[in-house]
């Protein structure tokens, strides 16, 4: 047993060792050594002689909160702001870390099953594929119909807010849109959409699906360091950034990049889907039952982001991670997306907004009709839209 662990009197008669309060706290001996070099959890007492540890009993709660902020996988550094709070502001904070390990958890299950239907589909393909056939892949293959996309982006500055740091591009190979926040919000968003147009994107059948997503990693990366470099000059950098959403065509699929809470959806079939998921804290509470759907779109509280991209530091009540949800969308000939910022989203319910995409003509009437609506909702915010349609490539 280490010196440190035995059970001796402490000088104030009032203190316990450090192998008693490790005892106590659930916390072993080496973690209590590992908190205080830290400065997690100082000792009450330090021998000035052999430097044994003690500790005040009534450290015992605080002790324990960290080790159950451990069970839980928080990392050290942020559970030294945890339990620097009141136990209100503690309990807000857990509860905004526990919903980003959520949707990151349900990010990672959306793209676990993407990949079982990719790999079940290829593998129907290659059991039908008679020995002798050359694998050009599926855009290769005889007969196959080329597609492309037809779009148009639009941005408003809205009815209230006295500047626009939405972003909104809509090209031959590129849908984004982009919210921006804070000071350098315009700087942003902007940012973040001019990362992506530089992209090398293969065209139909160039790069391999497994290629596809590895280059949307590398762009959605390439995104988050524009928006750090375009910040930093900000007086307080780690209070702006901005969310994105973004389509990139490769000539059969869109790849899709997600961070924040802008959205995507898809009309076909005259029903309209969303596709992407909220990162937001009131996107957790009604996934945990917390807020119903109805609840949420009134609710008081701030909307507070759980991702996004952003500077390298976030106060401790936001929590905030950079790696954004990348996946392959297939597509099909009258396919039509949006793209939005919760300009629109936050204010015009979805009947009216299936309405307004399902009604227009083509994307610039679509677009057009979509911002009078949120200017007519009271337009609280900015609003950036984009919609495309996929057609048959003449």
């Amino acid at each position: 047993m280490e010196r440190e662990g035995r059970a001796v009197g402490a000088a104030s008669g009032e203190l316990v060792t450090i192998g008693e309060f490790a005892r106590l706290s659930r916390l072993s001996a080496k973690a209590l050594r590992r908190y205080d070099e830290l400065g997690l959890l100082r000792p009450a007492l330090v021998d000035p002689v052999n430097g044994y540890r003690y500790y005040d009993p009534v450290q015992v709660e605080g002790a324990r909160l960290v080790a159950w902020l451990r069970r839980i996988g928080m990392p050290l550094n942020r559970i030294g702001r945890v339990v620097a709070l009141d136990a209100g502001a503690a309990a807000v904070e857990i509860r905004a870390y526990w919903a980003r390990v959520e949707a990151e958890t349900a990010a990672r299950r959306d793209f676990a099953m993407y990949l079982v239907d990719h790999l079940s589909a290829e593998g129907r393909t290659m059991s039908r594929m008679p020995d002798n056939a050359e694998n050009t892949g599926s855009s290769g293959s005889a007969g196959a119909v080329a597609l492309a996309i037809r779009c148009a982006a639009l941005t408003d500055i809205g009815v209230v807010r006295t500047a626009n740091q939405d972003a909104a591009f809509a090209g031959p190979r590129l849908l984004a849109v982009a919210d921006g926040f804070g000071e350098g919000g315009a700087e942003a968003s902007a940012a973040a959409i001019e990362a992506l147009k530089p992209s090398a994107w293969g065209r139909d059948g160039a790069l391999s699906a497994a290629d596809l997503l590895n280059a949307l990693e590398d762009t959605a990366d390439s995104a988050a360091r524009a928006v750090r470099d375009a910040v930093a000059p900000c007086a307080a950098p780690d209070g702006s950034g901005t969310t994105l959403t973004a389509m990139l065509w490769t000539g059969s699929r869109l790849g899709l990049v997600h961070i924040g809470d802008s959205r995507a959806y898809l009309l076909r079939g005259g029903e309209l889907f969303r596709i992407t998921h909220d990162h937001s804290l009131v996107q957790s509470m009604i996934d945990d039952g917390s807020l119903s759907p109805e609840e949420a779109s009134s609710h008081p509280g701030p909307a507070l982001l759980l991702k996004a991209l952003a500077g390298e530091a976030w106060p401790a009540s936001v929590a905030v991670a950079c790696r954004a949800d990348v996946r392959l969308q297939e597509v099909l000939a009258g396919d039509r997306y949006l793209l939005c910022s919760d300009g629109l989203s936050a204010v015009v319910d979805a009947a009216d907004l299936r309405a307004a995409v399902v009604a227009a003509d083509d994307p610039q009437e679509a677009v057009r009709r979509l911002a009078g609506l949120a200017r007519e909702a009271g337009g609280p915010d900015n609003v950036a839209c984009v919609v495309a349609d996929v057609v048959v490539e003449e």
